[in-house]
């Protein structure tokens, strides 16, 4: 699967998030230096992408954007993932328990 745009999220010194799209993997690697290369990705289809120094990723957005976080923003957003409560449904009850 083609990557389209890969996107780098981090947060700048008045604390907003600064979102950057790269069009290419090589306007991406003017810009950050590379480190390594994702080899054990569970998504078969960001291995062989780069890693690079300061970023945490790859990491899939939708179908065709390839995402890097810098380490406080990934900490930031998976402490606000893991904090949303998920909405509950009905109490599934044990069939064994109801009366005949």
């Amino acid at each position: 699967m083609k990557r389209e745009k890969f996107r780098v999220v981090t947060r700048g010194a008045d604390g907003q998030i600064r979102i950057r799209d790269y069009d290419s993997q090589e306007d991406l690697l003017k810009r950050h230096i590379q480190i390594g290369v994702d080899d054990c990705s569970t998504n078969l289809a960001l291995r062989g992408l780069p890693v690079f120094r300061g970023l945490i990723g790859p990491i899939p957005e939708g179908a065709n954007i390839v995402r890097y976080e810098s380490p406080e923003v990934f900490e930031t957003l998976t402490k606000e993932w893991s904090a949303t409560k998920l909405g509950r449904g009905p109490k599934l009850r044990n069939r064994s328990s109801q009366p005949l």
